[in-house]
């Protein structure tokens, strides 16, 4: 693994701002979520965009990195609520979609409005497996604290393929993705932990720590742990990780989607959403609870779709329904106002920093 210094921070930062993938510089989150062929009554959505909430992100953070980095592009949220304010986790890149990234907070007060963190960013490089951006975070709370599963963004050493990566099953590239983990009490300040999924489970690859959050944004108990369902990476293999602090984690080989009725191959999940019956937080689900996961796939004619699969959360990886139209809300939905709503800049126009919401048009997940 190539160490951290500024030298190979401004390489990479250089090379963001020449990225550009006209395939994801289209993507909209209308495409996905604002229509659903079918709406079987334990799907989440479809959602509408609600402008009374759009962020933008007006002022360059300082770059403790000392790089001259900046951003151009915001996108890839997750949200939490504490004391009736909106906390906004966001992503922040050079260009959209590049490497180079920040995580950056926004706290949301609906008697004045939108304020960006002046202690951003957040989350940046510090770490050698970080060399190439910090990126998409995921938040949630547990055991009175806020966990941060977010991607740290690597340059591989060719010599690491002697770790056990088999190049005729999942070839190793010229980047690693890692899964790492931050502790916070107040949302804004974050310690960083290091590694959530091993190498010998991610083999140099891993993206999306998705655990069942309630609609309050807190991880869910289910059979006395929580669950992380990965979907990307790991030699090609769907993996499940069990753990009781949500710090420490053990993983296991686990099918949980079949993509049959819909066609087409799976990119990544999501989120994970548990019924809160709407009596209050589930923190440990029982026999009954419904679990939905929203999630990324190519479908049978290789378009980007979104859809969601229905679980019991005694039983939460044999499928009982499939439908197509998701959120894809990497960070999680959230209940705020009366309705489940997520957050994504992708529609913002180029160069804007603008992050918009979108909520569910009814009460859903009954």
């Amino acid at each position: 693994m190539q160490k951290i210094t500024t030298e190979a921070l401004l390489t990479s930062y250089e090379g963001a701002l020449k990225f550009s993938n006209p395939l994801t510089d289209t993507i909209s989150t209308d495409q996905f979520s604002s229509e659903y062929p079918e709406q079987p009554e334990w799907a989440v959505g479809p959602f509408r965009k609600d402008d009374s909430l759009t962020f933008r992100q007006v002022h360059d953070w300082s770059d403790p990195t000392g790089i001259g980095w900046t951003a151009d592009s915001i996108f890839n949220p997750s949200i939490m609520e504490r004391d009736g304010k909106l906390y906004l986790f966001y992503r922040a890149s050079p260009r959209k979609e590049s490497v180079s990234s920040r995580i950056g907070v926004a706290v949301y007060d609906p008697e004045t409005g939108w304020q960006d963190s002046p202690s951003n960013p957040a989350i940046y490089p510090t770490q050698d497996n970080e060399i190439l951006g910090c990126e998409d975070p995921k938040v949630y709370q547990a055991n009175g604290r806020y966990y941060m599963f977010y991607n740290g963004i690597w340059t591989i050493d060719r010599s690491d393929e002697q770790a056990g990566q088999d190049p005729d099953v999942y070839p190793l590239g010229d980047v690693g993705c890692d899964i790492n983990v931050a502790v916070s009490d107040d949302l804004i300040h974050w310690e960083k932990l290091g590694l959530a999924v091993p190498y010998e489970v991610s083999r140099y690859w891993a993206k999306g720590a998705v655990i069942p959050r309630n609609a309050q944004g807190e991880a869910v108990k289910i059979g006395r742990h929580y669950l992380m369902y990965l979907s990307e990476g790991c030699g090609g293999t769907t993996h499940v990780g069990r753990s009781t602090d949500m710090v420490n984690w053990t993983f296991e080989p686990q099918e949980y989607l079949d993509l049959g009725p819909l066609g087409g191959s799976l990119h990544e999940v999501a989120c994970a959403i548990v019924d809160d019956g709407g009596a209050g937080a589930v923190v440990e689900a029982g026999p009954g609870t419904k679990l939905v996961l929203d999630f990324f796939y190519g479908d049978a004619s290789g378009h980007f779709s979104a859809a969601q699969a229905l679980y019991d959360v005694d039983q939460p990886f044999t499928q009982k329904a499939v439908n197509r139209g998701g959120s894809l809300a990497w960070g999680g939905l959230l209940k705020f106002g009366g309705n489940w709503m997520f957050a994504q800049g992708w529609d913002a126009p180029k160069g804007s920093r603008e992050m918009y919401f979108y909520r569910a048009d009814q009460e859903t997940i009954r």
